[in-house]
């Protein structure tokens, strides 16, 4: 999606609350790309699973989409795989492995954690890089 230049020019000048929010979102979106590097650098595929579960969990939990301990999460195994570089079959075997730890499910779209703090382990997950907490203005 592109946005014409003058206009982003106009709207910061005009509007310092939107440049901060604008500011904000591109420096989070530069915390989760350095997480993924670090992620895909240092994890197994396992653990890589494991983290963008959580981290998705997190997500889903702040925009008010989480019901109880589950979030939708409407990929296919093989989005999912793409998204994580591994082919099908490893996706596939990968996500039977983190079942079998009684960590979570994924079934019809929809994720549920049932032992978040075992899932957190098994990812390394620390969520501060999404910096969601609340700062005062």
């Amino acid at each position: 999606m592109s946005f014409p230049h003058a206009r982003l020019v106009e709207i910061t000048e005009q509007h310092p609350h939107l440049t901060r929010v604008l500011w904000m979102l591109t420096l989070l979106d530069g915390a989760i790309h350095r997480q993924w590097m670090v992620t895909k650098g240092r994890l197994t595929a396992d653990e890589q699973m494991a983290h963008l579960f959580c981290e998705q969990y997190v997500r889903a939990r702040t925009a008010g989409l989480v019901t109880g301990n589950a979030y939708p999460f409407p990929l296919t195994q093989m989005q999912f795989g793409d998204a994580l570089g591994l082919s099908y079959v490893h996706t596939n075997r990968t996500l039977q492995r983190l079942r079998r730890t009684g960590a979570l499910d994924w079934e019809g779209g929809v994720v549920t954690i049932h032992n978040w703090p075992l899932l957190m382990e098994l990812a390394q997950f620390d969520p501060t890089y999404l910096h969601l907490e609340k700062l005062p203005r």
